[in-house]
């Protein structure tokens, strides 16, 4: 673990093993924290909070860029260790790897440009302040699926803001997170800023700590209501960013190369482990079939193996409980009536029987009520339904308990318009691949949570208003 620049044991001495999800192989042993360090690492970012905080916001962007340098240049260090623990490929780490710097760079120019406000009060003695203070001590919870990407979602506004870190990674993704703080500590942030606790048992207490005043999670929705209930306890500031069954819609004046590229993209990207990923897809009559054929085209392409290897082009499944969970999601589809258009099995062949490997699958015909379309389907695989207009695909988008993405692809300006005005979430694509942008605020609605990360409104976020009266003029 990371506490106060240095790493360290957990204080129970206990460790465990983390897991090549491609080969089963152990890639290393690690700290099995508790309650113990969770409060050591929080008293260290409470010791480091006073002074952080009043550094001089343009020397904290200067530090925060040397930081975010120093780890540009430890990419290609940091993205076997994520490929390693996680599955995904070593493009895939990369773009990861590069995104955590960028994040890091591109919050650290907000750390200079917090504005308040001047206020006229009623009487000609005084006016008023709205001053801008960060929190104090945060605390971040991280998946597995994006463990860099989801952590400098949190780290990046909170430490440009004044604020310190408690950050937990997901117990079985914790090696590239510590090779990024350590990468931060090495480039000159100071001690204390970050620290990095890991383990299961970390969690709870992170979200219970006094010491913490804000929590930031990405996670599953039934986890983001267990966290919000004790988090309560508390009355900490809060922000959840939880699961998602986004909506693609697509209609028969859209570009289907184009729509074709992002949908497979959106899919099938990190072995469709992704909160923010197309996990519906409705499809006008007309453009169906074409769309179908360059959508099997694309499937068929995309190797699964090894993530280390050069060749592969979807890495496995984190977990075996993830591989069964998809399966269990298809198989209850095609029980249902759902037609197989590609995959729905396990790639076969000695590279692949000690991973959680899953061949990419897209199925049609899939009834109201199966289980890909009313859960998230955390995994490489497709519903797709025909549609006769807009009116329908909108109905049928909005008919989710989840809120995070969705997309619509149209050469009509009106249709968009529609999209973009009555689809109901957090984000929407027109024409366009679904990537975050870092200038715009990302967050979801409905059971997806509420807050945002990226953009200025996740920067915000980590300060608090303060009123200040100035009189005796």
């Amino acid at each position: 673990m990371i506490i106060e620049g240095k790493r360290t044991k957990a204080a129970s001495g206990k460790t465990y093993k983390v897991h090549n999800p491609a080969t089963g192989e152990v890639v290393d042993l690690v700290p099995a924290g508790d309650s113990t360090d969770v409060d050591r690492a929080a008293q260290a970012a409470a010791k480091a909070f006073p002074t952080w905080s009043k550094v001089a916001p343009n020397k904290r962007a200067e530090i925060l860029h040397s930081a975010a340098h120093h780890l540009l240049g430890k990419v290609e260090e940091i993205a076997p260790i994520l490929t390693k623990e996680q599955g995904k490929t070593l493009l895939e780490s990369r773009i990861e790897a590069q995104r955590f710097g960028e994040n890091i760079a591109w919050f650290a120019d907000l750390a200079g440009k917090v504005h308040g406000e001047y206020i006229a009060l009623s009487g000609t003695t005084t006016y008023g302040l709205v001053l801008r203070r960060p929190i104090g001590v945060c605390g971040a919870i991280v998946p597995w699926n994006f463990p860099l990407t989801l952590a400098a979602n949190k780290v990046a506004p909170a430490i440009a803001a004044g604020n310190t870190v408690v950050l937990k990674p997901a117990s079985t993704t914790p090696l590239s997170t510590l090779a990024c703080i350590e990468a931060l500590i090495e480039g000159g942030l100071p001690e204390g800023v970050v620290n990095v606790v890991l383990g299961s048992a970390t969690g709870d207490p992170i979200v219970a700590h006094p010491l913490i005043r804000k929590i930031a999670l990405t996670g599953s929705t039934p986890t983001g209501k267990k966290v919000m209930a004790r988090a309560a306890e508390g009355l900490k500031r809060i922000t959840l960013e939880l699961g998602g069954s986004d909506p693609c819609i697509v209609l028969d004046d859209a570009d289907l190369e184009a729509a074709a590229r992002a949908i497979s993209v959106g899919r099938f990207f990190n072995c469709g482990q992704a909160c923010l990923a197309v996990k519906r897809l409705y499809v006008r009559e007309g453009v169906y079939d074409a769309l179908i054929e360059k959508l099997v085209m694309r499937a068929s392409k995309l190797k699964p193996g090894n993530g280390l290897q050069k060749d592969s082009r979807m890495g496995p499944l984190h977990t075996e409980t993830q591989r069964a969970e998809v399966e269990a999601q298809v198989k209850d589809a095609i029980d249902r009536g759902a037609k197989v258009l590609f995959g729905a099995g396990r790639p076969k062949g000695a590279d692949y029987d000690k991973g959680w490997f899953i061949e990419p699958t897209i199925l049609e015909n899939v009834p109201d009520g199966a289980r890909m379309w009313t859960e998230e389907v955390f995994g490489p695989a497709l519903p797709v339904r025909k549609i006769k207009d807009l009116d329908e695909g909108i109905r049928l988008a909005n008919a989710s308990q989840f809120g995070l993405g969705s997309s619509i692809w149209t050469a009509s300006i009106s249709a968009a318009h529609r999209g973009v005005t009555e689809l109901e979430a957090g984000y929407t694509w027109v024409n366009a691949l679904q990537i975050a942008h870092d200038e715009l605020p990302f967050g979801g609605t409905k059971q997806s949570g509420f807050g945002k990360e990226h953009g200025v409104e996740a920067f915000l976020q980590y300060t608090e208003d303060k009123s200040v009266v100035v009189g005796g003029l």
